[in-house]
């Protein structure tokens, strides 16, 4: 707990942090990776490179300072920040580590503005901070392991089926070597995945793309060109080869009662939508399902679409907008004339996609009077501000 006389420092010296805080993440990062290069694998160096984790860093610092009086506040914010780290297996004697980096790029990028009593002031705080989040994931590990088919740390699956569902994606149906059950996760999560590449760990999060059965977990994987974990499962790993898993994770699940639906999705984005439709149609709720693709080769789960479509034709309305040729409904991009076309009155709306697609929907969806308690995404990645109105 921070003292008064800490209180009042960190007060009066946030928004001079808050100021400099991208140009401190952009220090922290490099920093931490040299000092301790066993925490890298754990970082995906794309979302470093295009500058998505540093971003996401200093959003959820700033959030924590305005909102750390609020514990309730406080606690519903930190979510996503629990969801990746318990999908990554993330451990109480890994905080000191950030403290130690945090602490030292802010010293260098500020100087001596940081006297002794400012830095004590704001490693209270971040300890504040640390013991929190170490708390909240101890509650989720603890309940996730209890559960039937649940377990601690990484579990080894095998690869027991694939199946290719569009030029670029393929699906990877995963069963435990150990042969037994197989935790249930809420329609839309994540899991963590744990590689080894050319002899080095490498972390990755995909969508669980179906609903849960009890005895499998479906990840649907983009090939991306420049991808290392998504190149290794395509190009690599075959039916009969071992991944490790950590636990289910995301904050992107079915919310509300009865009231309709509409779901986004671009690309691969329909991963986490899928379940998320299969469940709603189960509770007998009414569904439409807008999806973006570059062409028909580009347009995955056709076939599962299509099923639901014959099994629930009095709920399901499905759209298809493809970009590059005829042949879907429409022809073009998602834009807010289409959105209001389609948009169902009072229906709860869920969007995934590309950076730029999401702000757009969001800004389309806000601006034709969807509230932002109505608003449900999530970015394949550190997460960012969409900017909606």
């Amino acid at each position: 707990m921070l003292t008064p006389i800490q209180e009042e420092i960190v007060q009066t010296t946030a928004p001079v942090v808050a100021e400099h805080l991208d140009a401190i993440t952009q220090r922290f990062y490099p920093l931490m990776f040299e000092r301790y290069p066993q925490v890298k694998p754990l970082f995906n160096q794309a979302h470093q490179q295009n500058g998505g984790q540093p971003r996401a860093l200093a959003g959820m610092i700033l959030a924590y300072v305005q909102l750390r009086h609020s514990p309730q506040k406080a606690r519903e914010t930190l979510e996503i920040v629990v969801n990746k780290h318990v999908s990554l297996d993330i451990q109480p004697d890994q905080y000191p580590i950030v403290g130690e980096c945090l602490m030292a790029a802010i010293g260098d990028v500020l100087g001596d503005a940081v006297t002794p009593e400012v830095a004590d002031a704001w490693s209270a705080l971040y300890q504040e901070l640390a013991d929190l989040l170490i708390s909240l994931e101890k509650q989720r590990y603890q309940t996730f392991e209890q559960q039937p088919g649940g377990w601690r740390g990484t579990r080894r699956f095998r690869i027991a089926n694939t199946h290719q569902e569009s030029r670029v994606i393929r699906s990877f149906i995963l069963e435990p070597e150990d042969g037994g059950q197989v935790a249930a996760h809420l329609p839309g999560q994540y899991i963590g995945v744990k590689l080894t590449i050319d002899g080095q760990p490498v972390y990755r999060h995909y969508s669980l793309s179906d609903v849960p059965n009890g005895r499998s977990y479906r990840l649907s994987i983009k090939r991306e060109a420049e991808g290392v974990a998504s190149r290794f499962f395509h190009d690599q790993l075959s039916v009969g080869d071992t991944i490790e898993l950590l636990p289910p994770a995301g904050e992107l699940i079915l919310a509300g009662d009865q009231e309709p639906l509409m779901l986004i999705s671009g690309g691969v984005g329909q991963t986490p939508l899928l379940p998320i439709a299969k469940q709603a149609l189960e509770q007998g709720r009414s569904v439409t399902y807008l999806h973006a693709a570059l062409d028909a080769e580009h347009h995955a789960f056709t076939d599962v679409l299509a099923a639901l479509g014959s099994e629930y034709p009095a709920q399901l309305n499905t759209i298809t907008i493809y970009e590059n040729e005829a042949g879907g409904d429409h022809q073009g991009r998602i834009n807010g004339s289409l959105l209001a076309d389609y948009l169902p009155a009072q229906a709860r709306c869920y969007f995934v996609g590309p950076h730029g697609f999401m702000a757009l929907i969001n800004q389309e969806l806000a601006r034709l009077g969807v509230p932002a308690s109505k608003r449900h995404f999530e970015h394949f990645g550190p997460a960012e501000a969409l900017n909606a109105a």
